[in-house]
């Protein structure tokens, strides 16, 4: 029989954060750039992500179907990785006019930016590898 004791959930790592400075517009005290903290999510909360950016669409005949918003996904995947600066502030989204954390970083960051953020994020939750390279990986 086989030990499969290093699957257990005390001894697989817990979420896996990091700091990314996402731009250097926002400094401290001293002028440097203040990094984001970031965090990795469960598959759980993706799905939950996911259910939130689908929407029913009506298709050929007047089916219903299913349909995925990348643009929202993304924004969703986002806000649950980010713990600091906290994007569900009441006071951070009325000093940009919005309400919400996805609008809230539509809002504070420029477009490299928002989109270097979505490219960490997918690093960080392991959107970054493609399977070939997982199974070369395994293989060697």
């Amino acid at each position: 029989m086989s030990d499969f004791s290093m699957f257990f959930a005390g001894q697989s790592s817990a979420e896996i954060t990091e700091e990314f400075v996402v731009s250097v517009r926002f400094k401290d005290a001293e002028g440097s750039p203040v990094p984001w903290k970031l965090r990795s999510i469960t598959e759980e909360e993706n799905q939950e992500c996911r259910k939130a950016a689908t929407r029913k669409v009506k298709g050929k005949n007047g089916v219903f179907t299913p349909e995925i918003d990348p643009n929202d996904y993304m924004a969703k995947l986002m806000v649950s990785s980010v713990i600091f600066p906290d994007l569900k502030n009441s006071e951070l989204q009325k000093s940009y006019g919005v309400l919400g954390a996805e609008s809230l970083l539509r809002k504070m960051l420029l477009p490299g930016e928002f989109a270097a953020l979505g490219e960490r994020v997918q690093a960080l939750n392991g959107f970054d590898r493609d399977m070939n390279e997982l199974v070369d990986d395994v293989k060697n």
